[in-house]
């Protein structure tokens, strides 16, 4: 098989990549590991900066997100079982978000790839990258028994991390930042409507999120410590667990549902660099992971493949290499800014089992500060909503 560029992992990530390309006369072929139905079925973020909004817009991709998409202006923090207080992104950098799960955004990218016959090789056994520091890579797969491999010029690694781009890269080259937190994130999913708000809460008993994918789709989390198992954890506990942790009116009116999905996750900040290296790119969950309390992972994968789409665009359209050897250091000028802001969130809103008195304090003082002062506000509502991506100079 042949192609100009090959992408590894049919993810948002890869998919979106292939789509752009595809609208710019660029052939591509995507090879998953896992079958269409899982990719389908899995349950990820689900809140949208406007930058990716308009990504999505900009490629035909946005019908449906803009009929079925819930419109918010920012969020709210709650601490201590007090009133909350309202960040507003939209009064203060004139954006908003739209809540629109991951596995609606999945759909319509293979339904966009179906209409223009996209090449996909699902189920793809022991995917291997070769030479990918020369100019002519390949990649090779197991494929109903047989072993397959593709000519390529550039190989896309979008394969989430524990994909096998990341590993092609040797050693002595990968540098690799990471910070392991001490809980974990329980997570459920119910078909009742959500909070009219994006509600964070710090709370004695520990964190809690209440956010949405839909108007009829809840998406709720807990801080739960590192040993947690989900057979503990029935729907009843978790509700009653939830409610707990946010001032009693709000718990009034958060709808009790069973749960369609439910699950534990550990978090972590992790970043690699550099994103690329001879002729492999890396984007999305590949390259980096932010912990989910700032709502950036989805959105940092459409940052890096529009900068990746950008480059190679440019390559096969003029022959410079120019934005190419650029990514790398593009990308990750977004993407350690949004680290540092789910960073900063995380430890602003979670109780961490080693904190003393004095870190407790501070940490409250930090939350009355940020209620108090509207610069302070503004300052996270332009890292809340991320960066803007960058222009050609």
């Amino acid at each position: 098989m042949k192609t100009l560029v090959t992408i590894i992992g049919a993810g948002p990530a890869g998919m979106l990549l292939s789509e752009i390309l595809a609208r710019q006369k660029i052939d591509s072929i995507v090879v998953e590991r896992q079958s269409r139905d899982y990719v389908k079925s899995r349950i990820r973020a689900g809140v949208l900066e406007q930058t990716t909004v308009d990504v999505l817009r900009e490629n035909g991709l946005a019908d449906r997100l803009d009929s079925e998409g819930h419109v918010h202006d920012g969020m709210k923090i709650v601490w201590a079982g007090k009133e909350s207080f309202f960040i507003d992104v939209k009064k203060h950098v004139d954006k908003q978000f739209v809540a629109y799960g991951q596995t609606s955004i999945q759909e319509d990218l293979f339904a966009a790839a179906n209409r223009r016959d996209a090449r996909i090789v699902f189920n793809a056994e022991d995917v291997k990258l070769h030479d990918v520091q020369s100019k002519k890579p390949s990649v090779s797969f197991f494929s109903n028994g047989e072993r397959v491999s593709i000519e390529t010029d550039f190989i896309a690694g979008c394969d989430g991390f524990h994909g096998v781009s990341r590993q092609a890269i040797p050693h002595d080259v990968l540098k690799e930042y990471e910070k392991v937190y001490p809980f974990g994130w329980l997570g459920i999913l119910t078909e009742r409507p959500p909070l009219p708000d994006i509600v964070y809460a710090n709370h004695p008993r520990g964190f809690a999120l209440a956010s949405m994918r839909s108007p009829t789709l809840s998406r709720y989390y807990i801080q739960v410590p590192l040993d947690a198992q989900l057979v503990e954890w029935t729907d009843e506990r978790f509700w009653e667990e939830l409610r707990s942790r946010f001032p009693p009116e709000m718990a009034r009116a958060i709808v009790e549902g069973p749960s369609i999905e439910k699950s534990i996750a550990p978090l972590r900040s992790y970043v690699a660099e550099p994103m690329s290296y001879g002729s492999l790119f890396l984007a999305g969950d590949s390259a980096h992971i932010v912990p989910p309390t700032g709502a950036k992972g989805l959105n940092l994968a459409v940052s890096d493949v529009f900068y990746l789409s950008r480059a190679l665009t440019s390559f096969y359209k003029t022959g410079n290499e120019a934005l190419l050897d650029e990514y790398s250091a593009t990308a990750l000028r977004r993407v350690w800014h949004s680290v540092r802001t789910s960073w900063y969130l995380t430890n602003l809103l979670h109780r961490f089992p080693t904190a003393n008195q004095f870190d407790q304090k501070a940490q409250e003082y930090e939350l009355e500060f940020l209620r108090s002062s509207a610069s302070a506000q503004a300052a996270l509502a332009e890292q809340y909503a991320g960066l803007p991506l960058e222009e050609l100079k």
